[in-house]
């Protein structure tokens, strides 16, 4: 089977430095592609030499459109089209969200988050539950961001239960506000990845950018308001239902969480978990579930997340 690029820039943005990129299909396919100039000859299983060829030609449509392939990209487009042969990656990988300070683009690397940002566009709630490494908490932020700098919301509000803020933050230095901080540094850390330090500093100075921990939202009314509730399943069912019905007027509520990885006592039942039984029949509520196969962290991450769900379904034995 063949492929030929009509131009040079594109096949060699395809290749991949060192043709790492077609190294990358070759071993996720097992096939072989050879690559002369701006020819390859793709040898293997005629289903899996298909799938590569539609693999090369939506990379290269991706580079014609204007897409700076990133690294890791491919490996995303083997995975979106062993799942389901009919995807157009144009209509995931194009569809960008924000492009950051360092003008890095962000857009869904898979379906899961495809159809998580359709989700946050149209609904008023969503919910995105899932392992971690599924980009719920990042594509959330992004989403923020985006639609905060097009004027349709004055602020946004980023929330965390601290989960350990009964006895242990009492030993903590600092006031209250430096015992919580470290519970919220991973919200910081995905604003100032996604904005300029300096800009983000700004808005949180002036309250455009709100951090708080679960705690601060009790009395509150949020209008106007793009809110994330971000490690949601270690929030108590009675927490959980304080937070949404803290939405107000005009605004946004999405809410993240992993429930295979809540650290509540035992004798504390998780909100994520209850309100994923029980608000799922409203019709303007969306819960969006990914799971290890939307991972998009190092591939060693879905591994480990993997192996840890194998041994808690008793598949690994010691």
């Amino acid at each position: 089977m063949e492929i030929e690029f009509k131009d040079n820039h594109v096949a060699k943005a395809v290749y991949g430095e060192h043709q790492a990129n077609l190294k990358i299909i070759e071993d996720e396919l097992d096939i072989t592609i050879n690559a002369r100039g701006n020819h390859l000859n793709i040898s293997g299983e005629q289903h899996h030499s298909q799938m590569a060829k539609k693999i090369l030609n939506g990379l290269s449509s991706l580079i014609l459109h204007g897409y700076p392939l990133y690294p890791g990209d491919v490996q995303h487009a083997v995975t979106i089209l062993k799942a389901d042969n009919s995807v157009n990656l144009k209509d995931i990988f194009l569809d960008t969200i924000f492009i950051t300070a360092n003008k890095r683009q962000i857009t869904p690397k898979n379906v899961s988050q495809k159809k998580y940002i359709d989700a946050i566009r149209k609904f008023d709630m969503v919910f995105g539950i899932g392992p971690a490494g599924t980009g719920k908490t990042y594509l959330a932020m992004a989403m923020a961001v985006s639609l905060f700098s097009k004027g349709l919301y004055d602020r946004i509000v980023l929330v965390r239960p601290a989960v350990e803020a009964g006895e242990r933050l009492g030993y903590l230095p600092g006031d209250l506000a430096e015992k919580v901080n470290p519970y919220l540094r991973p919200l910081y850390d995905a604003l100032n990845d996604i904005m300029k330090f300096e800009k983000s500093s700004i808005m949180l100075d002036k309250g455009l950018i709100e951090v708080a921990p679960l705690a601060f939202m009790r009395g509150r009314t949020l209008n106007d308001s793009f809110i994330i509730l971000d490690e949601a399943q270690n929030t108590t069912r009675e927490q959980m239902k304080m937070f949404l019905t803290r939405l107000g007027s005009s605004s946004k509520a999405v809410i993240t969480g992993d429930i295979t990885q809540i650290d509540l006592p035992e004798n504390k039942g998780s909100g994520l978990v209850e309100a994923q039984k029980i608000l799922s029949r409203i019709k303007n509520i969306k819960f969006i579930n990914f799971n290890k196969k939307d991972v998009v962290r190092h591939k060693l991450v879905q591994d480990i997340i993997d192996a840890y769900e194998k041994r808690r379904t008793g598949c690994l034995i010691d």
